[in-house]
């Protein structure tokens, strides 16, 4: 569902490439994990793979299209998600779910049931009608996640959604990921929080400097490094 192939990405005046030589592959329905402190590449890979941005070398393919040469045929099938997402203050939580399936295409009674099932799978009724400048943390985020899902897309990115949030809200947004898992879809979630990885995760690469520098199950890193603790797996090949 998605492939990765050399992927690179060199921004002017940069010393080395941001994201640097990268491959992987996510399979139906699968939770692949991309873990990585800060700067490792992990955003720049996701926003290509979004087709916000253009590589500058190497390959990847959405659901079979060239985010490089077929970028709304790829926007068509994903969802993405990042912890910096705004929301319109003067638009309901509806208008915004709405107006963002417009934009899909969706329209009369299709879109209707898309946004019911939608307010009601992610408890979100109750605020259906606030506006965006009265939402808290925890309703925008879900706001945001209704809006990545809205067109129903078979392949989901979520970049670092949890980042910021409280505890309660996180484990409301996990909860919310873990049943989209439960539906078949194909997720690529990136974070550097390692109970996020062991509650969600089928298979996992953890990126440094660019690279992937480790890939697999969770099990294969802990008998390839010989450590059953994840994240001093990840200290000792991020460090």
């Amino acid at each position: 569902m998605i492939e990765v192939e050399g992927l690179t990405k060199s921004f002017p005046g940069g010393e080395k490439p941001a994201v640097d030589d990268v491959w992987f592959k996510v399979q139906p329905g699968e939770v692949f994990g991309l873990l990585g402190p800060n700067g490792a590449g992990k955003t720049t890979t996701l926003r290509m793979l979004c087709t916000v941005l253009t590589p500058t070398a190497g390959y990847a393919t959405i659901a079979g299209f060239d985010v490089a040469t077929q970028g709304d045929k790829v926007r068509e099938h994903v969802g993405f998600l990042s912890a910096n997402t705004g929301v319109y203050d003067r638009m309901t939580a509806l208008e915004m779910v709405e107006y963002y399936g417009r934009l899909y295409g969706l329209s009369g009674g299709h879109l209707r049931d898309r946004l019911d099932t939608l307010f009601h799978t992610l408890q979100m009724d109750s605020f259906r009608h606030i506006l965006g400048g009265k939402l808290s943390t925890g309703m925008k985020q879900k706001v945001s996640i209704a809006r990545a899902l809205i067109h129903d897309p078979p392949v989901l990115i979520f970049d670092e959604p949890t980042n910021g949030l409280d505890v309660l809200v996180q484990r409301a947004v996990v909860q919310s990921i873990a049943a989209l898992r439960g539906q078949g879809k194909t997720i690529l979630y990136s974070t550097h929080i390692m109970t996020e990885v062991t509650k969600l995760c089928d298979r996992v690469a953890i990126m440094a400097h660019g690279r992937i520098v480790a890939c697999g199950t969770l099990n294969e890193l802990r008998t390839q490094y010989g450590q059953d603790d994840l994240e001093e797996i990840f200290f000792g090949l991020v460090s």
